[in-house]
């Protein structure tokens, strides 16, 4: 797989690509270090993203109120949500071209 700056002909603007055979293998990690956070203190995470037609995923991970770390994960190759104490699994649907995916990260 791959992650390249690459502009994208639809909007004309440069995009960050990751592309890969494999979700499980092709991915990005922020902040780098696992015990590390990103400090949001907003409550929305807010993505925009190229239906490419393949399969796709992202994960994110929260601190709660009670100080345990769960985990979201958003899958457009999945039909159920799954729904365990430390990992919560659901469908995506992206449509066509561009989508704006607003993750509520308080709920």
């Amino acid at each position: 797989g791959h992650i390249k700056r690459i502009t994208d002909p639809d909007i004309q603007s440069s995009v960050l690509e990751i592309m890969g055979t494999n979700v499980s293998t092709n991915y990005i990690v922020c902040p780098a270090e696992a015990k590390r956070t990103l400090g949001i203190k907003l409550p929305f995470l807010v993505m925009i993203l190229k239906n490419l037609k393949k399969y796709f995923t992202f994960e994110v991970q929260v601190l709660d109120d009670k100080n345990v770390r769960r985990r979201f994960r958003a899958s457009n190759y999945q039909s159920t949500t799954r729904v365990k104490p430390f990992i919560c699994t659901m469908p995506m649907r992206l449509d066509e071209g561009w989508n704006q995916i607003q993750f509520n990260l308080s709920d």
